[in-house]
């Protein structure tokens, strides 16, 4: 259901791994340590009955924030634009808003507790917009370029694509068993495994940021 459930249950002792997509908060960090796993991209995603290919960085701002509500105004067709948001504690979200929209908080919309739910959500609602990390594109929806940008792997490596998220592993901090850390290296390791599941491995990416955020 999130990024914030894995959290929870890894700093409430129900979980030996917490997984997420998003960074710890200051709290947080008190009670647990993490790796960095793999990198995801987010892409922007619509209907497939939109006739749109590609949007701009500044037109998702836009949309995401209110100030476009029709798809004519973007080069699209004369429908109404409906935005369909992640909840409050979604790790794809926090890292939307933040590399997507410039830490602008998204309008007033929809909210679904899922990747899944927001894929049905778009496959079902025609002029649907919302986003979703590339491990979780289907072809039941239609994922749009970013300023000229095709959603691969291959710009998230480059940074040619700017929206993307570390993926993490979260243990309880200085109580990492041996087994926790064995099960860790194996799928942080295992790239054919990783990229099957639509992740990029660490070793291939040729960029990393710091906790600003910064490309370094």
């Amino acid at each position: 259901t999130g990024s914030g459930a894995g959290i929870t249950a890894a700093l409430e002792g129900r979980a030996d791994i917490g997984l997420s997509s998003r960074a710890l908060k200051a709290q947080e960090q008190e009670k647990l340590q993490g790796i960095d796993v793999a990198y995801d991209g987010i892409v922007i995603v619509v209907n497939k009955s939109n006739k749109l290919t590609d949007i701009t960085t500044e037109q998702i701002k836009d949309v995401f924030t209110g100030k476009i509500t029709n798809w004519k105004e973007v080069g699209g067709q004369d429908q109404a634009i409906t935005v369909i948001n992640r909840a409050e504690g979604s790790g794809t979200r926090f890292n939307f808003e933040k590399y997507g929209l410039d830490n602008t908080k998204v309008v007033k919309a929809s909210e679904q507790d899922s990747s899944g739910a927001v894929v049905q959500m778009v496959s079902q609602t025609p002029g649907a917009i919302s986003y979703v990390a590339f491990s979780n594109i289907k072809d039941t929806i239609k994922a749009l370029e970013l300023d000229g940008v095709k959603p691969t792997e291959k710009n998230v490596a480059k940074n040619d694509w700017k929206i993307w998220s570390y993926e993490h592993m979260y243990t309880e901090k200085g109580n990492t068993t041996d087994g926790q850390e064995k099960f860790i290296t194996a799928v942080t390791k295992n790239k054919t495994l990783l990229e099957k599941l639509g992740y990029l491995s660490i070793e291939d990416m040729k960029v990393t940021r710091d906790q600003d955020g910064k490309i370094k």
